[in-house]
């Protein structure tokens, strides 16, 4: 403040220190408020669109395709075990628990490679085998026996025979040369 410039504090118009601006009224004194949390909608749906962005981006890895194709001369990809087969039990023809209906079934049991216990237990148990076979057939219904519900049946034949039926062999696989189910007139 320079020496010219005075400081008036007391001798001011009571009519100009009692009085304000004029206010303005209609649209023109709402106008800027609607305008202030338009601004501020916007910048929370941009915040919003921005982080939901980059979270779906983090969270399916970044847009990288699922789909892996391997290279199977790639010598760090696993290889499948290499199992024995027993094929004696052969064909079994069975009605199924419901009537009308029949199935005839091929299975084949897999094995490990060089158990040689398991072939013998396996190559002696044949005929208790094919009974197992035609039990267990006759019990499920055909509505059981449909292709979509052809893993569980394996895993369950498996598993029966692993802990019901075989003391030394251990099944690890079962397969279906044939599972027929045929309708009998």
């Amino acid at each position: 403040m320079s020496d010219s410039d005075e400081l008036e504090l007391g001798d001011g118009d009571a009519a100009s220190l009692g009085s304000s601006p004029k206010k303005t009224s209609g649209l023109g004194a709402i106008l800027p408020t609607i305008l202030k949390f338009t601004a501020i909608g916007l910048g929370a749906v941009f915040i919003i669109v921005t982080v939901s962005f980059f979270t779906v981006k983090i969270v399916t890895g970044g847009g990288k395709s699922r789909t892996v194709v391997t290279d199977p001369t790639d010598p760090y990809l696993g290889r499948r075990p290499e199992y024995a087969a027993f094929t004696l039990i052969g064909p079994v023809t069975t009605r199924t628990k419901g009537p009308g209906f029949s199935v005839t079934v091929d299975m084949i049991i897999q094995y490990d490679l060089n158990d040689n216990a398991a072939q013998t237990e396996l190559t002696s148990r044949q005929y208790e085998l094919r009974d197992f076979v035609r039990n267990y057939f006759s019990q499920k219904d055909v509505t059981e026996l449909v292709p979509e519900n052809e893993t569980a049946l394996k895993r369950e034949i498996r598993d029966q025979l692993n802990t019901r039926y075989l003391d030394a062999a251990k099944v690890r696989n079962v397969l279906f040369n044939k599972l027929d189910v045929m309708e009998m007139y």
